[in-house]
């Protein structure tokens, strides 16, 4: 991304909401400028455009970010998250934390169930990719002969996951929730590996204690 584009989201970052004047006077470039780059980070989805009334006369454009442009400045989430998990071992027993997981993923599944409804194993598997990918796993499934196996090429709790492996529980209970199957992980990127590797029994889903995480 440019400097100039930067700049701007910086800027709106730091204002709320801009008119197309307010970027070209603090960043001192033209309005045919700004709107050019503008136009850029809209098709990028980093910002959106509403029309804002100021007193008497035609409502002006204003410009803000969008949640994923706000994603893109420092956060403290992983701190938070690791502090708040920190918390959570703490004071409850393996049990309970593996029962907290469990329903973490009931949660994530629960948009779902609908659409589950009297879908074969294949359907089902492609749902799952969906669900997946909303979660920010980039994830793949194939079929040889019986055996089905999930590939999960990149991880939104990885950065979590090498303190806390515990967090690994979610995504294994979601695919056998949503699955209703075994699923048993033999590869994963916390032991080493370059991506997680699951395969799945189909059948009733089996319950995927912590400690066996832990031991993986």
């Amino acid at each position: 991304m440019s400097t100039t584009r930067e700049h701007i989201l910086r800027t709106i970052k730091a204002q709320n909401q801009v008119t197309v004047a307010e970027l070209a006077a603090a960043l001192d470039i033209s309005a045919v400028s700004v709107r050019h780059h503008l136009s850029g980070l809209q098709a990028d989805g980093l910002v959106r455009s509403a029309e804002v009334r100021h007193g008497v006369g035609r409502p002006r454009l204003v410009y803000s970010l969008t949640a994923a442009a706000q994603e893109r400045f420092p956060t403290r989430y992983l701190s938070l998250s690791g502090r708040l998990i920190d918390e959570l071992k703490a004071s409850l027993p393996p049990q309970a934390l593996e029962e907290m997981f469990t329903r973490m993923a009931e949660g994530m599944v629960a948009d779902y169930t609908q659409r589950l409804a009297g879908k074969s194993l294949e359907e089902k598997l492609n749902l799952l990719m969906e669900l997946l990918g909303t979660e920010g796993f980039m994830a793949r499934w194939n079929k040889t002969g019986e055996t089905i196996s999930l590939t999960e090429y990149s991880c939104p709790y990885l950065a979590i996951g090498h303190k806390h492996p515990e967090v690994c529980a979610i995504d294994q209970a979601v695919i056998a929730q949503v699955l209703d199957a075994s699923v048993q992980k033999t590869t994963c990127v916390l032991n080493g590996a370059d991506r997680c590797v699951f395969v799945i029994t189909p059948g009733p889903s089996a319950t995927i204690p912590v400690d066996s995480l832990l031991a993986g």
